[in-house]
């Protein structure tokens, strides 16, 4: 251990002393990260970063603690204001701290404490993680995305070879630890992935960048950085002291998000949580990159524990359980880099027969994602999901030529799922034979396994529900009784063909074994190619 680390430990036990602190103190609890030191003391909490050089960060210097302090305040009020206190100065030696006294010998990020089990990796981990705070996270991403600082193209921020780096890096570092040399041969295959699918998507990273996708985002945001506090999810700690792991494209921020959720095993809410946040920002061209950066994020994780079990200092079981951690994020890894499946799944039905409802649960179940035409719609308008058109029965915004806009929209947006090797759940009616043969041939065209899930409805029970959520104003459809009558003249039944590749979902019943039929014969049909 260096000079500099062994100070610093001792001023970390000093500071475990309540009477150290300006304020009602009746214990100190300490959190500890392989990067720094927190101390719950009363209301507050202290963050103070260890004297350490990791490669992608260097916290040797003191001037260079305070200024990524500094940095730590400033970039974390965008999302956790009230959070966010000020740098305070730490004086007198190491075996003598004084908060608040200069000289400094150290700085901590003071923050107002909230109660650790509001984390969202203890919420997870005990099962009390709810799918509405799901919601409310991705809604509060894309907000924070829209808003956020774009790359100008003179930064060099996301350019192929800096995207490329930080991944190689990972695989640089732990081929130098020798807990990973169990795990060389899986560990050459991933890089080895890694390099093929970034030669395959350099061209899309490079796109992305020229139209401002990347920008200055949280760059480490994972459960165990997301607070629910007075019920809202609240992202915090996110990345100063590297600028390459901040200004990311924001595909490489919700990846993060996702491949955490998955590794809890909540796989159904990672898959709910990305729906959310591309059905806010319409990114679905980024899902090009999504394997590509859940394989990073999932290696960063994996390097992360690698580097807490090589860490001598730490007792052998915590050093044990790090170890475990390392090779679960390796599996993690070897998993999404695993064979792409791309298909193409078209809702099918009347207004009111449970599209949507049903989408969300094939998302939930298949991994996949969804695109709606009443929101996709709406965007070509430039106008909110739940927005109202006021628009009569197949005219203005539900007219013929808006209408052809939106199928071709949902087709780009299909192709992009797809694309991205994963299936796409297209919600619409598609009651037209014509705009069903036209995602059939398009399923043909990439490879991808075809199905149809026909939603059906008694009459009766159809205008029942389209009235019940026209009094409510919660969702994106605009179908009313009018709207219904006009399908059920103009509706074009499936033919034989499109009947062999439809599975039936009944309003009202539980659709866990139509699900589980579309699913198989999705498989069949990828194994059969």
């Amino acid at each position: 251990m260096s000079e500099a680390c062994a100070a610093a430990r001792r001023l970390i036990e000093r500071l475990r002393e309540p009477q150290r602190y300006p304020h009602r103190c009746d214990r100190v609890e300490l959190v500890e990260t392989h990067i720094s030191w927190v101390l719950l003391a009363g209301d507050y909490a202290y963050k103070v970063k260890k004297p350490v050089d990791l490669g992608f960060l260097d916290f040797t210097s003191l001037a260079a603690r305070h200024r990524f302090c500094l940095e730590e305040l400033r970039l974390n009020r965008r999302t956790a204001p009230a959070l966010y206190l000020e740098v305070v100065p730490i004086g007198g030696s190491a075996d003598d701290p004084v908060l608040g006294a200069t000289p400094a010998i150290e700085h901590a990020v003071r923050m107002r404490r909230f109660e650790q089990d509001a984390l969202l990796d203890r919420l997870a981990r005990r099962g009390g993680l709810e799918p509405a705070v799901v919601d409310l996270l991705a809604d509060a991403i894309a907000a924070f995305h829209a808003g956020a600082a774009r790359a100008t193209e003179a930064s060099g921020f996301g350019a192929p070879e800096r995207v490329l780096a930080p991944a190689e890096q990972n695989f640089d570092q732990l081929a130098a630890l020798a807990e990973a040399g169990d795990q060389a041969a899986e560990l050459a295959a991933l890089r080895r992935w890694t390099e093929r699918e970034f030669a395959l998507r350099r061209d899309a990273i490079e796109a992305r960048r020229r139209v401002g996708f990347v920008r200055e985002c949280h760059g480490d945001l994972h459960l165990g950085n997301v607070a629910l506090i007075d019920g809202r999810p609240v992202p915090f700690d996110c990345i100063e002291f590297n600028d390459d792991l901040r200004w990311i494209d924001v595909m490489s921020e919700i990846a993060f998000l996702v491949m955490d959720l998955i590794d809890h095993r909540l796989d159904a809410l990672a898959w709910r949580c990305l729906n959310r946040y591309l059905e806010a920002t319409g990114d679905y061209d980024g899902l090009a990159l999504l394997r590509f950066h859940l394989v990073y994020r999932a290696m960063v994780r994996a390097k992360i524990a690698c580097l807490r079990a090589a860490d001598g200092a730490l007792a052998p079981d915590a050093r044990a359980g790090f170890g475990a951690q390392f090779r679960d994020y390796l599996a993690l890894a070897g998993r999404f880099a695993g064979a792409a499946r791309p298909a193409i799944v078209l809702m099918h039905g009347l207004s009111g027969a449970g599209k949507t409802t049903v989408a969300l649960r094939l998302v939930e179940a298949l991994g996949a994602v969804r695109v709606r035409s009443d929101v996709e719609r709406k965007r070509l308008l430039g106008l909110e999901a739940l927005a109202r058109t006021h628009a009569g029965v197949a005219s203005g915004a539900y007219g013929a030529a808006t209408t052809r806009r939106t199928y071709d929209r949902l087709a780009a947006a299909a192709r992009a799922i797809a694309g991205g090797g994963l299936p796409a759940i297209v919600d619409a009616a598609f009651l037209r034979a014509a705009d069903r043969a036209a995602f059939r041939a398009l399923a043909r065209e990439l490879a991808a396994p075809f199905a149809i899930a026909d939603c059906v409805a008694p009459e009766a029970d159809l205008r029942a529900r389209i009235t019940a959520r026209a009094r409510a104003g919660s969702d994106a459809s605009e179908a009313s009784l009018a709207v219904l009558e006009h399908q059920l003249s103009t509706a074009e039944p499936l033919a034989a063909e499109e009947r062999a590749d439809a599975v039936t979902f009944a309003a009202g019943a539980d659709p866990a074994a139509a699900i589980a039929e579309l699913a198989r014969r999705l498989v069949a049909q990828q194994v059969s190619r």
